[in-house]
């Protein structure tokens, strides 16, 4: 089977089918983004992935040197955006693939299309998100709570305003995958392209809460420039490289197995809503749980396990 050919197979959608065993799947789902909210590393995929690639790529002490000119800027953005793409901050953003290779089959004939499609799409939601913010972030500066150094108690205010855009995220992202296991009503059901590029407005709306160290070196260099468009195009690098590696696997599963990926996918809808609909669950869970459970315990809001490396 050729990718040409797979990509003519007609399409399904994740709503057109409830997988058997769903309640096992929400179960494991849950379970598995529980998992990964207590196992979850911070240290580990924030400095020492992180800190590191940024290191290399630039080519000094991407923390410490400061960022000089506009280009150095808009490097430093999409540098950055790269770096921390396996953050807690970003890591949801794999939840997407289930749902490209179903938008890859919408109208598409071809490899090339098969991949290119699906991901123009991603881009365009994840673009309109973070360059409307990225120009009103320069706007309000300091004002906004991500860039503000005031406390609630020994809690950051920044890392309110992130707990509260996580969870909001999170939470749209266990819609969806409920929504795709069938268990809720499919807003997107007959709608692929429209799910992916709501997945991508969700992608680009991480930046509205990132905590992330380099992305707040970031945004206080685009709001000093007080250029708003500055702002704009540094916070579109920067999710244009959140997305880099997510990218070349969804390619790589594309055109590695000759197309015969998206024909496993969609052999049947259950199939393809299973497979989506766990990744967005598991994800939207973990989400939720990191960043509004387990944070706030680490300043004396509630309480979490806390694992012997972190």
């Amino acid at each position: 089977m050729t990718a040409t050919s797979a990509v003519r197979t007609p399409s399904t959608e994740t709503g057109s089918g409830r997988p058997p065993r769903t309640g096992r799947i929400i179960v494991l789902s849950v379970l598995a983004g529980l998992a990964l909210a207590v196992l979850w590393s911070y240290e580990f995929v924030d400095s020492t992935i992180g800190d590191n690639v940024a290191n290399t790529l630039l080519g000094h002490d991407a923390k410490e040197t400061a960022i000089a000119g506009t280009a150095a800027g808009l490097l430093f953005a999409f540098v950055s955006g790269l770096a921390g793409t396996f953050t807690a901050c970003n890591i949801a953003m794999a939840a997407s693939i289930g749902p490209m290779s179903q938008a890859s089959r919408a109208g598409s004939a071809g490899a090339l299309r098969a991949i290119l499609r699906p991901v123009a799409y991603l881009t365009a939601g994840m673009v309109s998100v973070s360059a409307v913010y990225g120009f009103v972030g320069v706007l309000l500066g300091d004002r906004l709570p991500q860039l503000s150094t005031a406390r609630v108690g020994d809690m950051p205010v920044r890392l309110i305003q992130t707990s509260v855009v996580f969870g909001i995220i999170g939470l749209a992202l266990i819609y969806l995958g409920l929504a795709a296991l069938g268990t809720l009503p499919d807003i997107f059901a007959g709608r692929p392209v429209a799910r992916v590029v709501t997945l991508g407005a969700l992608i680009g709306g991480f930046l509205i809460g990132r905590p992330y160290p380099l992305f707040n070196k970031l945004f206080h260099w685009a709001a000093d420039t007080g250029n708003p468009l500055y702002g704009a195009g540094a916070f579109v690098l920067q999710s244009l490289g959140n997305i880099v590696i997510v990218t070349v696997l969804f390619a790589l599963l594309v055109a590695l197995t000759g197309g015969r990926f998206l024909t496993w996918l969609s052999a049947t809808p259950r199939r393809a809503a299973a497979v989506s609909g766990a990744l967005l669950l598991a994800l939207g869970v973990f989400t939720v749980i990191y960043w509004d459970v387990r944070v706030p315990a680490l300043f004396g809001f509630g309480w979490f396990p806390t694992m012997f490396y972190n």
